[in-house]
Parts: structure tokens; C-alpha cells; sequence
């Protein structure tokens, strides 16, 4: 009897049914808890609100180098109302135009596009100067309640 109770254990070398359950469970449950932890949505807003930020003090400090240049004149197509800037490349029809900042790449190689505009000749951004010469670049679409916006 002894001989065949051991046998009987040799032979039993796999996983129950329930084991591999237990354990496929157990791993769905981590792998929910670690998705709701890294939050993929917020992270994705937050890398396109960085790329913004970068895109919206390139504008500016590519405007304030043109006016440095230029005796303190900022481009002329650069109103007091907050208008979208028009892409490199675009019909600037009823945009602002600042082709003068990336002529010869002078001072930026190409407008910088918002990472999620709709406008088609568009950049995404809105420009606008002040009466006593500040500029106010900003962004269109911001995401996670950030507001994108750089006056100079």
C-alpha cells in the first residue's frame, strides 16, 4: 500500500485547475492596480502640455529676438486681439502670419504645431501684443485643468 501511495504522489507533478486560476486572478488584480496607479491618459496629457510650454516660449523668445534685431519693432502682424498664428506652410488668411521668424531660419526653423490642432493652416496658438508692446502667446488646447499661456 505504501508503494502505491508513492507512486500515486510521483505521478501528481502539475497545477490544479483552481491553482492556475488563483494566480491568473492574482495578476489581473496588480496589473489593474498598477494601470490605475500610472494613470496612461494623465501621463500622455501632461507630455503634450510640456510639449506646449516648450512650443509657446519658443514663439516668444523667437518674436522678442526678431525685435531685438530689428530696434525693438515687433513684427507687424502681430495684433491686440489673441489670433491663431498661421502654420509654416499655411494659408494665413484671417491668422497671424509670423513667416518672418522662420525666414532663412533665422529664428525658428519652422512655427511650432500644437500637438492636437484642428486647424489645418493653423499652429494652435494664439498670439496677441498689449498696448505698451507685451506679447502674450498661449495655447489652445490644454489638458488636465493646465492653462499655457507666456507674456513677455
Amino acid at each position: 500500500m505504501k508503494k502505491a501511495f508513492l507512486a500515486q504522489i510521483k505521478n501528481n507533478k502539475g497545477f490544479t485547475l483552481l491553482e492556475i486560476l488563483l494566480v491568473v486572478g492574482a495578476i489581473a488584480i496588480l496589473a489593474g492596480i498598477v494601470i490605475l496607479a500610472i494613470n496612461p491618459g494623465k501621463q500622455l496629457g501632461a507630455t503634450r502640455n510640456a510639449q506646449r510650454y516648450s512650443d509657446v516660449n519658443a514663439i516668444t523668445n523667437a518674436v522678442y529676438q526678431y525685435s531685438i534685431d530689428n530696434d525693438g519693432v515687433l513684427p507687424s502682424t502681430i495684433t491686440v486681439t489673441p489670433t491663431e498664428i498661421c502654420a509654416s506652410g499655411g494659408t494665413c488668411t484671417g491668422l497671424i502670419d509670423l513667416g518672418v521668424l522662420v525666414t532663412s531660419q533665422t529664428y525658428l526653423t519652422a512655427i511650432p504645431s500644437e500637438p492636437q490642432k484642428t486647424n489645418a493652416n493653423g499652429a494652435g496658438y494664439f498670439i496677441s501684443k498689449s498696448a505698451n508692446g507685451r506679447v502674450t502667446v498661449s495655447a489652445s488646447f490644454e489638458e488636465n485643468d493646465a492653462v499655457i499661456s507666456v507674456t513677455r
